[in-house]
C-alpha cells in the first residue's frame, strides 16, 4: 500500500517484509539464544509473494491469510548456496521449513510470539502511529520466555502495565485491519492482481519473483479502461469516496500474553 491513495494510507516509515523478518530474528535470537530458532524466524516469510496479504484476499483466505506458506520449502530448496551454509552449523532446510514448531517463533493466537511482537511494534510505528520508537525499548525489556498451561515455551511480560499498552496497540492494528477503507483497498488490489493474471500480464507464480515496483509498472501499462479506472481509483481515491463492501469474516489480529507465567485475561 506504500503506492495506494496518501488519503488513505500515511505510512510514518517504509518497512519491507525482509526488514520484519531481520528484526523478527534479532528477537528470537535476543530472547531464545537458539540459532535454529533465529535462522527459522530470518526465513519464515520467504514465501510471502508480492503484496503479501492481498494475495490471500485474491485466494478468497480472509480469515486466516495463510494462503501462500505452502511454498516455504520449495523456495528455500531453490537456492543454492543456502544448504552448504547451514551445513555448517550442522543444520538442513527441514530445520527451518516447519517454523511453526518454534513457539517462540510462530504461536497460534492469542498467544506472543516474535513474529508477532515485532508486527505490533512495526504496524504501531508505521501506520497507526500508535508507537514512539522510544517507547519499544522499556517494551523488549518487559519480556521474557515463560512455560505457558501447554508447558511450551512461550514470551510473555513482566508488568501488567506493559502488556495492556502492547494489547493496546495491538487492538488498534485490529480496527484498522477491519476497516472499511482497508477492505476496500485490500480487495481492489487483489482485484486489479487477478485481472492481470487472467490476462496473462503476469503468471500467479511471478508474484513470487517480481517486485512491486515491477507489477506497478504493468499496471500503468494496461490499455483497458475499466482496468484504468480502478487502478486510477487505487492511486488517488479520496476516503469520503470508500464505499462499504460485504467481505467474510475477516483474520481476527487479537492477542492473550501471559503475564509473569498467567494469561492476561
Amino acid at each position: 500500500m506504500d503506492y495506494a491513495s496518501k488519503d488513505i494510507y500515511d505510512f510514518k516509515y517504509e518497512i519491507s517484509r525482509y526488514d520484519h523478518s531481520l528484526s523478527t530474528a534479532l528477537l528470537t535470537w535476543r530472547y531464545s539464544k537458539d540459532k535454529v530458532q533465529t535462522i527459522a524466524a530470518l526465513f519464515h516469510d520467504i514465501s510471502t509473494p508480492c503484496f503479501s496479504h492481498v494475495i490471500d484476499y485474491m485466494n478468497k483466505d480472509y480469515a486466516n491469510q495463510e494462503s501462500t506458506e505452502d511454498k516455504t520449502e520449495e523456495i528455500l530448496n531453490s537456492s543454492k548456496t543456502l544448504p552448504t551454509v547451514l551445513a555448517s552449523d550442522n543444520l538442513t532446510i527441514k530445520d527451518l521449513v516447519n517454523y511453526k514448531n518454534y513457539p517462540i517463533v510462530d504461536n497460534k493466537r492469542p498467544k506472543l510470539c516474535a513474529d508477532r511482537l515485532d508486527g505490533i511494534i512495526l504496524t504501531g510505528l508505521a501506520w497507526t502511529k500508535d508507537l514512539d520508537i522510544k517507547e519499544i525499548p522499556s517494551i523488549l525489556d518487559n519480556i521474557k520466555i515463560y512455560i505457558n498451561e501447554s508447558n511450551k515455551p512461550e514470551l510473555g511480560f513482566k508488568n501488567k502495565e506493559i502488556a495492556l499498552r502492547v494489547n493496546e496497540i495491538n487492538h488498534n492494528i485490529n480496527i484498522f485491519c477491519h476497516s472499511k477503507e482497508d477492505n476496500y483497498m485490500m480487495n481492489l488490489l487483489a482485484d486489479l492482481t487477478n485481472y492481470c493474471i487472467r490476462n496473462n500480464h503476469i503468471s500467479y507464480d511471478e508474484l513470487y519473483t517480481t517486485t512491486e515496483k515491477e507489477l506497478y509498472n504493468i499496471f500503468s501499462s494496461i490499455k483497458d479502461e475499466d482496468f484504468k479506472y480502478l487502478y486510477k481509483q487505487f492511486k488517488n481515491i479520496k476516503l469520503d469516496e470508500i464505499p462499504l463492501i460485504e467481505l467474510p469474516h475477516i483474520k481476527e489480529r487479537v492477542i492473550n500474553p501471559i503475564v509473569r507465567g498467567k494469561r492476561l485475561n
